[in-house]
């Protein structure tokens, strides 16, 4: 799994984990026939839903029974057992309806840092001082607006990539100086050269 800045709710053989955001690539290890059903949530969703801050479960993947009470923690897996997508794809729909409404703050952070804006447009923008505006995004995204930035500007290289888009093309559209430049942040984040990654390698 890449680092994204999302996080995940996970059924796994009756059991429910929170996986954090990652700032490194995470590699599973399961046994055959282990079955799953997950529900990502979009950059700032998680700690609203789960009720969080991100930054407790960075890189960790965490028991639900570790953050809820206990019996809310089986009522929702006997919920889900039968359907586990669906029933998860339910609660997520019920919670954010009763819950207060999202900060737009976040979203307005993820979009434009995912569109390519920078950092210190993005802080201007939210009329946040530096160390507010890093305490927010630790919160919403478990890490501070230039760490979510470098992972976002990832996903954009990786769907470029994905596209046939030459390297050195990928390097411009996606914002890096140059291609060394996009082949040590893929490095560093993922773990493995663009080509090995794309490959499946």
């Amino acid at each position: 799994m890449l680092p994204d800045g999302c996080m995940d709710l996970i059924w796994h053989d009756g059991s429910l984990l929170i996986a954090g955001p990652d700032t490194y690539a995470h590699v599973g290890e399961d046994r055959r026939g282990s079955r799953y059903a997950a529900l990502r949530f979009a950059p700032g969703v998680g700690p609203r839903l789960l009720g969080l801050p991100a930054g407790d479960v960075r890189d960790q993947r965490v028991p639900l029974e570790a953050v809820w009470a206990g019996p809310a923690v089986r009522l929702l897996a006997e919920r889900v057992a039968a359907d586990p997508a669906a029933g998860l794809d339910a609660w997520a729909a019920e919670r954010a309806r009763v819950l207060e409404p999202a900060d737009p703050l976040a979203a307005a952070v993820a979009a434009g840092l995912a569109g390519g804006t920078s950092v210190a447009e993005v802080a201007a923008a939210t009329g946040l001082g530096e160390r507010q505006l890093r305490r927010r995004c630790e919160a919403a995204f478990g890490y501070g607006p230039k760490t979510l930035a470098r992972v976002l500007r990832l996903r954009r290289a990786l769907a470029l990539a994905r596209t046939g888009t030459p390297f050195a093309q990928v390097a411009v559209d996606a914002g890096y100086a140059d291609q060394p430049h996009l082949a040590r942040e893929v490095r560093s984040l993922a773990g493995l050269p663009l080509g090995e990654l794309l490959s499946g390698v």
